[in-house]
C-alpha cells in the first residue's frame, strides 16, 4: 500500500500566529492544495532534504581517488587493531 493509500490515523497539531496562517494558506492557494496538504508536502520535503544532508557524504573527484585506492590497497593492520579483531572474534564466538 503506498503512502498516500495508507489510512491516515496519526495527528500532528500545530499552533500559530494569524500571519502565520494566512501566509501558509496564501501559499497552498498557490498550489492549489488545502493547507493541510501544503504543511504536509513542504515539512516531507524539507525532513528529506535534512536526512539525505545528513546521511550522505559527497567526496570530491581527489577525495574519491584516495577512498578507493585505501579500499584497493589497505594498510597492513597495526598491534592495536590486530588485538582488537582478536577480542571481537572471541567475544563473537
Amino acid at each position: 500500500m503506498t503512502g498516500s493509500a495508507a489510512a491516515k490515523n496519526d495527528r500532528l497539531q500545530v499552533r500559530l500566529d494569524a500571519p502565520s496562517k494566512r501566509k501558509l494558506q496564501r501559499a497552498a492557494g498557490y498550489r492549489h492544495k488545502t493547507v493541510s496538504q501544503f504543511v504536509l508536502a513542504s515539512a516531507l520535503e524539507a525532513a528529506e532534504r535534512t536526512i539525505r544532508e545528513n546521511e550522505s557524504n559527497l567526496l570530491s573527484a581527489g577525495d574519491w581517488r584516495r577512498f578507493m585506492d585505501a579500499l584497493d590497497q589497505p594498510p597492513t593492520p597495526n598491534a592495536a587493531l590486530r588485538k582488537a579483531f582478536a577480542r571481537y572474534a572471541k567475544d563473537m564466538a
